[in-house]
């Protein structure tokens, strides 16, 4: 199935059910002739980008400049465990134990 080429490409009904063969979908005849005119405008304006002169146009992943916002990873002290631990319904080995809800 061939479905590149110039601008004003050709989608059939042949093509939209050999597709949706592939992707196991089943489709009425409404179905494959909407298809059919959605997949014809996709690859008539993916042709239209391939026109472009982009040449002078560097890669890029964002279109505008970002840096690094994440802060600095500083280890600081923490909470005392028995201090955070002294309202839990239940502790076991340093660590909130809560009752099993999944068998």
């Amino acid at each position: 199935m061939n479905i590149q080429g110039g601008i004003g490409v050709k989608i059939t009904k042949e093509q939209v059910e050999y597709v949706a063969h592939l992707a196991r979908l089943n489709l009425d005849e409404e179905e494959k002739m909407s298809l059919t005119k959605d997949m014809e405008a996709i690859i008539t304006f993916a042709n239209q980008l391939n026109t472009l002169d982009i040449e002078s146009v560097s890669p890029t992943a964002h279109v505008i400049p970002i840096q690094n916002v994440f802060r600095k990873d500083d280890v600081k002290p923490s909470m005392d465990r028995d201090e955070l631990l002294q309202n839990a319904p239940s502790e076991v080995n340093g660590c909130f134990s809560v009752p099993r809800i999944v068998n």
